[in-house]
């Protein structure tokens, strides 16, 4: 009543109304009522409930008893305490994480028998090490040591690994860009984190920089949990620190080809890079070209200041999208080294070159250079979707226009060309030409197989579906079912497959929905539903039903 007379006044006679009404008892406050979802009040009301809801019913809600939590993948303590593998494991540097002890119980329980072991060239050092501490404590397994070139991340060769009979592949020093449910084998990743004097560092902040300073804190994976454990220190002592993240990457890592772009509302004040080397700390100073940067390197511990000749470098990718302007022939390079390759990247700019009718030629390099090019003189302009720092820092010494997947669609005129002085650096972020979006088409496959029980007759032919599946279904947006199509199309002709190529067409046409009813989920279904019928016609009649 109260709450009511604050909001209307009633005037004096319901005064003297409520003052010759006998009191009434007190009432007391009810909590409200809580949520408790349609199933559990369903469940209740079969239980003799009568209110409207559990809490106005007499149903009695019997708690379920609690599962005692798990940790997955946790290592027992018989593979922890092992005093012979601790022993062993002394014969590493103390302060680098190769998490022995982990992947010793991911050999065992996944009874692995042969094991990749994938690491950079700096770390190769120790992986004979490695492998001798592996094969004694797992006794039966062999190991074998990739010596091919790593760069980073995106090199992950499972597809190797996965030839040499390896069922399980460790890849070292890189974080997860490539999911482990991606991978053709079973794969293990180790960060190596590597501990540095952090107090070194610190006092280096505080003598060269005065407060308060904003100050972003990048660096590579083996130093991320450094750069989270100064963070306190560095904001008690006046900082405020800022660790970006560009998704799917962690907060504060970076790569060479992809880098978050800091808001200008935080107003930054400098970057500092965490690492040696300057191949990633130029990937953040192109995407920020006006923030100062400086690098402190924690083997030499000395704090450097960075520079970069951005005019220099977008005058030249400029000079290169022009002279790709007018280019009458065009080579696309597919990166092979690894993971760096993206069909679906490749296959949207073969299709505008096919509506601007320009010709073109694939060619799978692992590594590109300059003589291997020059080979081919009747190609004007090259393409290479592998690298874009491949482009960005020796695009000049190649004898024609080397462009990155990015520059390519600028040249064809699908995309704008950077603004303000800032290229991006978003390769293998999420809304980059390094990644493939949309519903992956192996787990597509997998419930087609499972629903229509297909016999597969000829393993090639769907070796060569997961193998393009980032092409075929990679990304579901309505506007890129041309690109799916022609790899489709592009399948049939690898396979010399007998199919009818209208009867595809078809097929393809009739399963995409309309944009304006379009949905991830709806396209999935009808995908999924006609899965079996596109294996049918492109492959002749290899695949078959048992349905029929």
């Amino acid at each position: 009543m109260e709450e009511d007379r604050a909001q209307t006044d009633l005037g004096i006679a319901a005064d003297i109304e409520e003052a010759q009404a006998p009191p009434s008892p007190p009432v007391q406050k009810q909590p409200k009522k809580r949520f408790v979802g349609r199933r559990t009040a369903a469940s209740a009301a079969s239980n003799g409930a009568g209110g409207p809801s559990v809490e106005d019913s007499g149903a009695i809600q019997v708690a379920q008893p609690r599962r005692a939590p798990r940790l997955l993948n946790q290592v027992p303590p018989e593979i922890l305490e092992d005093l012979n593998l601790k022993e062993a494991m002394t014969l590493l540097p103390a302060n680098y994480s190769f998490e022995i002890p982990k992947t010793i119980h991911r050999i065992r329980s996944a009874g692995a028998k042969k094991v990749a072991l994938q690491m950079p060239e700096g770390l190769l050092l120790f992986a004979t090490t490695i492998s001798d501490i592996l094969t004694q404590f797992c006794p039966g397994i062999e190991t074998l040591i990739m010596g091919d070139v790593t760069y980073g991340a995106c090199c992950i060769d499972d597809y190797t690994a996965r030839a040499l009979g390896c069922d399980l592949l460790v890849h070292y020093a890189h974080s997860c860009l490539i999911p482990v449910d991606v991978t053709k084998i079973k794969t293990l990743y180790v960060f190596v984190d590597i501990s540095i004097d952090t107090s070194h560092l610190l006092a280096t902040l505080e003598r060269n920089f005065a407060t308060p300073k904003t100050i972003a804190i990048v660096g590579t994976i083996q130093f991320n949990a450094t750069i989270h454990s100064v963070r306190s220190t560095l904001e008690k002592a006046g900082y405020k620190i800022l660790i970006p993240q560009i998704a799917p990457l962690s907060k504060g890592e970076i790569l060479g080809c992809t880098s978050p772009r800091l808001p200008d509302t935080e107003k930054v004040d400098l970057i500092l890079y965490l690492g040696d080397g300057r191949f990633h700390l130029e990937s953040i100073m192109i995407h920020n070209p006006s923030i100062p940067a400086y690098r402190y390197d924690p083997y030499s511990r000395k704090l450097t200041r960075e520079t970069y000749g951005h005019e220099e470098m977008q005058s030249l990718r400029r000079d290169a999208i022009k002279t790709a302007k007018g280019a009458k022939k065009w080579g696309l390079i597919l990166g092979s080294l690894g993971r760096q390759g993206n069909p679906h990247t490749m296959a949207l700019i073969e299709s505008k070159l096919t509506q601007m009718g320009i010709p073109w030629v694939n060619l799978l390099l692992s590594e590109i250079f300059p003589g291997k090019l020059a080979l081919m003189s009747d190609v004007e302009c090259w393409v290479q979707v592998a690298c874009p720092r491949l482009s960005i820092d020796w695009g000049y010494a190649f004898p024609r226009p080397l462009l990155t997947p990015y520059e390519a669609l600028i040249a064809l005129e699908e995309r704008q060309e950077w603004s303000d002085g800032v290229y991006p650096m978003d390769y293998y972020g999420k809304e980059g030409l390094g990644r493939t979006k949309g519903v992956p088409l192996n787990r597509l496959l997998g419930l087609s197989l499972k629903e229509t029980r297909m016999i597969v007759q000829c393993e090639f032919v769907l070796d060569i579906f997961l193998e393009y599946q980032e092409g075929i279904g990679g990304n579901s947006a309505p506007e890129h079912a041309p690109f799916r199509l022609q790899n489709i199309l592009w399948l049939m002709q690898l396979t010399g497959s007998p199919g009818s190529t209208s009867r595809v067409q078809w097929l393809w046409t009739q399963a995409q929905p309309d944009k304006e009813h379009w949905s991830p989920d709806l396209h999935a279904a009808r995908f999924v539903y006609r899965f079996d019928r596109w294996v049918d016609d492109i492959n002749g009649g290899w695949v078959r039903s048992a349905d029929r």
